[in-house]
C-alpha cells in the first residue's frame, strides 16, 4: 500500500487506455530492474508495546532519518513517509516500517540496499528506545492495541474493510511481508510471467511462513498472515481465475479490475471517498455525491494499488505472498523469483513444472498452505517436495545470469533440506529454551 505518485490527469475517454496504461511497463531484457520492498514492526524496548505515531514514536523515526538525507512525504502536513533517490519509506496503518527500494540491476545491490537501510534503522530506532522486528503477524498485540497512521486514505480503509472481511483491519494492522517487484518484455511475457507466479505463490507462502504467533500464544498455523489475506476482502485478494484464461492480457485484465470495487480518488489533495463503488461505473456515470468529477488516468493507477492478489500486475510484477522475515530470508525472496523469472531457460522450465495445475487446485492449495506449509500435501507430493523442485531452477536461473547471486538461495535450501521454515524455528524455541514465553520472539526477530 504505496503512496501514489503525482497525479496523471489525463482523462479517460477510452477502455484501450487501461490497458495501454499496463502495457507502457513491457521492457526490453536489458532494462529490467529488481524492487525490493520489506516491512516491520516497531516495538517499545522497555516494554515490547507498539509506538503510536507520536509522540516518542513513529514521526519522531521519520524525523531522525531526515537527518540521513532523507526527504519527507506529507499528509495533511504531517510526515508519513520519506525518500531518497529512487527509494522511499512508507508507513504501513498500524506504524509498520517499510522500504520501497529502488529498482537494482542485481541482487548484489539489493543486499546493501537493504543492509544500509537496516542499519539507519537501528541508528535512529536505537536513540529512542525501539527495536524493529519482520514478522509475519504481531506475535503479542490486539487490533485496539495498534495505533492508526494519520494517513488520509487509511481512514477511508478503515471504515470499509469490515464490511467485506472479518479480517481486513488485522490485514492493515496487525501483518509485515516482503516483496519483490519484477519487470516483464512483451505481453506474452506478462502472461507467462504472471501465471508461473501465482501458481507458485503458495510455495512462496509456505517457504517464507513466518507468522505462528498471536496476541502472546501460538496460533495454530504456520502463517496466520496467509491466513488473513484470505478472509479480508473476496474482490480483490487470492489467485483470480482471469489470469489461466484462453486469451488473457493486458486488456482481458484492465477489464477484470474495473470491477474491482473502489476505495477512493484523490482531488487536491483530499481523498474522496467512493468506497465500494466499481470504476466501471466511475467511467461510466462519474459519483452521484460529487457532480463533475470524472475519471482520470492518474484515478485508475491509485485504484491499481487497491488489487490485493497475490500477484498484482502493474508496470510491473508484485510477489505479494510472503512473510516478512529475518534478513537472510528477505534478501532469498527476491533471489528466488530472480531465479525463476529473469532468465529464459529457467521461466521455461518453471512455466512447464506448473503448466497442468488447474487454477481451482492452486485457490484450494492457497486456502490450505497458512496451517500446514510446506507439508501440505498437492497433486501427490508435499509442496516440500514441489520446492526442491522450484528451488533447483531458481538456481539454475541464477547461475545463468553470471553474477553469483545463486548464494543468496542458501538460507530457502536450509528450509527445505531441514523442513523447518521460520515459524517452525520460533515454535521449537518457544517450547524448547523460553518456556513458552512468546514475548520473547519481538528481541529475538529484531533487525
Amino acid at each position: 500500500m504505496s503512496n501514489p505518485g503525482e497525479a496523471d490527469l489525463t482523462p479517460i475517454q477510452h477502455p484501450r487506455q487501461l490497458a495501454e496504461w499496463f502495457a507502457a511497463g513491457s521492457k526490453p531484457c536489458d532494462a529490467w530492474r529488481i524492487g525490493t520492498e520489506h516491512e516491520k514492526f516497531g516495538f517499545r524496548r522497555d516494554d515490547l508495546s507498539p509506538p503510536p505515531y507520536e509522540p516518542g514514536g513513529i514521526r519522531a523515526m521519520l524525523e531522525g532519518l531526515q537527518a540521513l538525507g532523507w526527504e519527507p512525504i506529507l499528509d495533511s502536513g504531517k510526515p508519513i513517509g520519506l525518500k531518497r533517490g529512487g527509494a522511499s519509506v512508507s508507513l504501513e496503518p498500524g506504524g509498520q516500517f517499510e522500504l520501497s527500494g529502488a529498482p537494482l540491476a542485481d541482487l548484489h545491490q539489493a543486499e546493501a540496499e537493504l543492509h544500509n537501510h537496516l542499519d539507519e534503522v537501528r541508528q535512529v530506532g536505537g536513540a529512542l528506545g525501539l527495536g524493529f522486528a519482520p514478522l509475519g503477524f504481531h506475535p503479542l498485540a490486539k487490533r485496539a492495541d495498534m495505533p492508526w497512521m494519520p494517513k488520509g486514505r487509511y481512514a477511508i480503509m478503515r471504515q470499509y474493510m469490515p464490511r467485506v472481511g472479518s479480517m481486513g483491519l488485522d490485514m492493515m494492522l496487525r501483518t509485515c511481508t516482503v516483496q519483490v517487484n519484477l519487470d516483464f518484455g512483451a505481453e506474452a511475457d506478462m502472461v507467462e510471467k504472471l501465471r508461473v507466479s501465482l501458481a507458485l505463490q503458495p510455495l512462496s507462502t509456505a517457504l517464507f511462513a513466518n507468522s505462528p504467533f498471536a496476541e502472546g500464544q501460538p496460533n495454530g498455523l504456520r502463517t496466520l498472515r496467509g491466513r488473513v489475506w484470505t478472509e479480508t476482502d473476496p474482490d480483490r485478494t487470492g489467485i483470480p481465475a482471469v489470469a489461466f484464461e484462453q486469451g488473457f492480457g493486458f486488456e482481458r485484465f484492465a477489464d477484470w479490475v474495473l470491477d474491482v470495487p473502489m476505495y477512493f480518488i484523490m482531488r487536491e489533495g483530499r481523498w474522496i471517498d467512493c468506497a465500494g463503488s466499481s470504476f466501471r461505473d466511475f467511467m461510466a456515470r462519474g459519483l452521484p455525491q460529487h457532480p463533475g468529477v470524472e475519471a482520470t488516468m492518474g484515478d485508475w493507477a491509485d485504484h491499481v494499488t487497491t488489487v490485493f492478489t497475490d500477484v498484482r500486475l502493474k508496470r510491473f510484477l508484485e510477489m505479494r505472498g510472503s512473510d516478512a522475515g529475518s534478513p537472510e530470508m528477505m534478501q532469498a525472496m527476491p533471489a528466488f523469483w530472480v531465479g525463476l523469472l529473469y532468465d529464459g531457460a529457467a521461466q521455461t522450465a518453471a512455466a512447464a513444472l506448473v503448466r497442468d495445475w488447474p487454477v481451482a487446485e492452486l485457490q484450494a492449495l492457497r486456502i490450505a498452505v497458512p496451517e500446514q506449509a510446506l507439508a501440505t500435501p498437492f497433486r501427490g507430493r508435499t509442496l516440500r517436495d514441489w520446492g526442491h523442485d522450484a528451488l533447483a531452477i531458481a538456481g539454475q536461473g541464477l547461475r545463468a545470469r553470471g553474477l553469483g547471486e545463486e548464494r543468496y538461495l542458501a538460507p530457502v535450501q536450509a528450509v527445505l533440506d531441514s523442513g523447518e521454515t521460520q515459524a517452525d524455528r520460533w515454535l521449537r524455541l518457544c517450547r524448547e529454551e523460553w518456556g513458552g514465553e512468546v514475548a520473547r520472539v519481538l528481541s529475538a526477530a529484531a533487525i
